[in-house]
This record gives structure tokens, C-alpha cells and sequence, in this order.
């Protein structure tokens, strides 16, 4: 069975609680219903906007699924300024991001803790969207395909066969968020080739196939075509291009092998 295409959209620190209702609104209207049956639209909002972003997908019925930026490895307690699984799903999230290279560099999240946050997120019904990524120096040298491989494996370390089935990998080149650049549909197809087949030593081949791999790092509409016709890219993981509703909108018709 093919994989259907999966855009989300990482707001990062943007959007205060109306204005994430108002961009919601845009992006649902925008984008022809047609489209939602061949690729699966997703908003990744701050944490302050999730209760407010259900309120409009459930009362408007709109088919934009949602999900969260981060998550506890903890279900409750003394934890100032961490949010748990069991919040997040109880505010009808269908996803969360883990391993970011923002939460990495800025956070020094290791894979450990990378690995334990998506144990976190599958117990309580949450997909994790795994990031990985190299850095410029390790591009440059020509080592990241083996540094990918080796985040992939550790950030992977203690799931068991079925969570693996429930997984999304994102593979986020570091010196291309944010920055214009942006890798090649076939750098882009050379890492999550590589992905898709330690993918399938960890898991199973069957498994591998029906995990998506999406790409991330600047991604907007001019480019997002060739990324994703390429045979192991399954969506994009976007960034600024997502707090433009008619930007993403167009993106996601594409991803869905439309006009817009």
C-alpha cells in the first residue's frame, strides 16, 4: 500500500491564541477537500494555542489534524514547565514533535532522552515525529549518512516492534532550517533511502514501508514537488512556509500531486 503524504507544520515560537484560530481557519478553507483524501494536513502550534485549535477543528468538523511541539517523559508531578502525554491527549492532539535540532542544540536533548519521549508519546495514543539531522561540518566531510544511521538507531533504542509501527521519522538537515538552503531532492532521497533501510534491520522490511520519512529545512511550494516524488521522501516537516495559510495551503495541494 502506498504511504500517503503527511505535511505538518511547526510553528515553533509563533502565533499567540487568536491568531492561531485565524490561520486555522485559512488554511482548512483554503485548501479544496479533495486534497485531504490523498495527503494527511497537520499544524504543530504552540502549546498555549492547543486548547484553542481543538475548539475549532471539533466544532467545525475541519479535517486539519494537530499535534504538539514537545513532551514530558513524565505522566505528572513536580515539573515546572513540562507538559505530559496525557495533557496533550487529553486536548486531542494526534502528534508531537521529538528530537527538533532546536530542542537538541538549545536543550541539549540527547537521544536518550529523544527515545524516551516517544515511548512517552505512543503510551498515551501520540505519534512521534522523530527528527534527526546532521550539521554543516558533518555534511561537508561527507559523514552524514552515517551520522543520520547512527541518530536514527539511538533515538529509536528501547521501542519495541509495535511502536515502531506507529512511528514518523523527520530528517531536518541542520543548515538547512531556517537558512534558504535547502537540500536537493536527491540529498534529500539519499538520507531517507538510507532511513527506510535501517528502518528495516530495526524493525522488519514490512514495517519500513509503512513508516512515513519526511523531509524538513526550508521547505515552501517551489520546492516541495520534487522532494516529494522522490520514491522514500512521504511529506515535508515545514517551518516558516506554515504560518501562511495560503503558502501552506499550495504546498499541501502539491504534496497531494495537485495544482492549487
Amino acid at each position: 500500500m502506498p504511504r500517503k503524504p503527511l505535511i505538518a507544520g511547526n510553528w515553533k515560537m509563533n502565533m499567540n491564541h487568536l491568531e492561531a484560530i485565524a490561520l486555522v481557519q485559512k488554511i482548512a478553507f483554503a485548501l479544496p477537500d479533495k486534497y485531504y483524501e490523498k495527503v494527511d494536513v497537520v499544524v504543530v502550534p504552540p502549546f498555549t494555542d492547543l486548547r484553542s485549535v481543538q475548539t475549532l477543528v471539533e466544532g467545525d468538523k475541519l479535517k486539519v489534524a494537530y499535534g504538539a511541539q514537545d513532551v514530558s517523559v513524565h505522566e505528572s508531578g513536580a515539573y515546572t514547565g513540562e507538559v505530559s502525554g496525557p495533557m496533550l491527549a487529553k486536548l486531542g492532539c494526534k502528534f508531537v514533535v521529538v528530537g527538533h535540532s532546536e530542542r537538541r542544540i538549545y536543550h541539549r536533548e540527547d537521544d536518550e532522552l529523544v527515545s524516551n519521549k516517544a515511548k512517552a508519546a505512543l503510551k498515551h495514543g501520540l505519534t512521534p515525529i522523530i527528527c534527526i539531522g546532521e550539521g554543516l561540518d558533518i555534511r561537508e566531510a561527507g559523514s552524514h549518512v552515517e551520522y543520520n544511521i547512527n541518530q536514527l538507531r539511538n533515538s529509536l533504542a528501547g521501542l519495541s516492534q509495535k511502536e515502531l509501527a506507529k512511528i514518523v521519522i523527520a530528517y531536518e538537515p541542520v543548515w538547512a532550517i531556517g537558512t534558504g538552503k535547502v537540500a536537493s531532492a536527491a540529498d534529500a532521497q539519499e538520507v531517507c533511502s538510507a532511513i527506510r533501510s535501517e528502518l528495516s534491520r530495526i524493525a522488519t522490511p514490512e514495517t519500513a514501508g509503512t513508516i512515513r520519512v519526511l523531509y524538513g529545512g526550508s521547505v515552501s511550494a517551489k520546492n516541495v514537488g520534487s522532494i516529494v516524488t522522490e520514491s522514500d521522501v512521504d511529506g515535508a516537516l515545514v517551518g516558516g512556509a506554515s504560518l501562511k495559510a495560503d503558502d501552506f495551503a499550495q504546498l499541501c495541494a502539491i504534496a497531494a500531486g495537485g495544482p492549487f
